[in-house]
């Protein structure tokens, strides 16, 4: 699957969801991607400044034209979710919402992930591996790896939430539950993710080929009920429902 987003500015005069961005915006895509269409073509966040049948008719112009087979959303919530559905058949449905999802977050589990799965939507997680802290690679009262996100000047500052001592020892104590199923902290957080019916697929990254043969083998994986408790147990206190908390 070949997927594009646009919301945020690829420059100071290009932001936002307006027809005028929706309509330029595939076609600049298509021509950095070499393609006639796209399989998936998403709204990164919300436009509050641009009226939603506006950026939903120009979404619908660009799958009349081909150049797109479907549309979706990214962290959308559940009321804007239900307004473009209130749109509909009048304009094309969303088929895709790509939240943050993962063991230390599950915001979408409270209202999304119900509206969407109550109107055929599916979900597209990304950071299901809370931005690699569920991997176990970062260790309390260490400084991170020099090549990992966390110590990125440019990266570190979205892993705020996830980088205290405390936390970071809650997860390293999933790590005898993997080691008792036989897999890695990695399978195990992209399993945990997968459980939920609704979710399609997990966004991962990988830097070396021997990570993406890892994360895929989690899609086979199947976690009883008490693997689920136990993780709860280990990490609840650490577990955000609420995006304000």
């Amino acid at each position: 699957m070949l997927a594009t987003k646009l919301y945020f500015p690829m420059d100071d005069e290009n932001r936002g969801l307006s027809r005028e961005q929706v309509l330029k915006q595939i076609d600049l895509s298509l021509a950095r991607l070499r393609v006639d269409y796209v399989d998936l073509y998403q709204c990164h966040r919300y436009d509050r400044k641009t009226p939603l049948q506006e950026t939903m008719e120009a979404l619908t112009e660009v799958v009349h034209a081909g150049k797109a087979r479907y549309i979706g959303f990214s962290e959308w919530t559940a009321p804007q979710i239900r307004a473009a559905l209130d749109l509909v058949p009048a304009v094309k449905k969303f088929v895709s919402s790509q939240p943050q999802y993962s063991i230390l977050w599950r915001v979408p589990e409270r209202e999304v992930i119900p509206v969407c799965r109550e109107n055929g939507i599916a979900q597209i997680v990304w950071s299901p591996l809370a931005q690699g802290v569920l991997a176990g690679k970062y260790k309390p009262g260490q400084p991170p790896p020099s090549d990992s996100r966390m110590a990125s000047q440019a990266m570190g500052w979205a892993m705020n939430r996830f980088r205290s001592d405390e936390l970071l020892a809650a997860v390293q104590r999933l790590r005898p539950i993997a080691d008792g199923l036989g897999i890695t902290m990695a399978q195990l957080a992209l399993a945990w993710v997968l459980r939920e019916p609704n979710v399609a697929s997990a966004i991962v990254g990988a830097s070396r080929p021997e990570q993406v043969d890892d994360n895929a083998a989690a899609s086979g994986i199947e976690l009883d009920d008490a693997t689920l408790a136990a993780i709860d147990e280990v990490v609840g206190e650490f577990v955000v429902y609420d995006p304000a908390s």
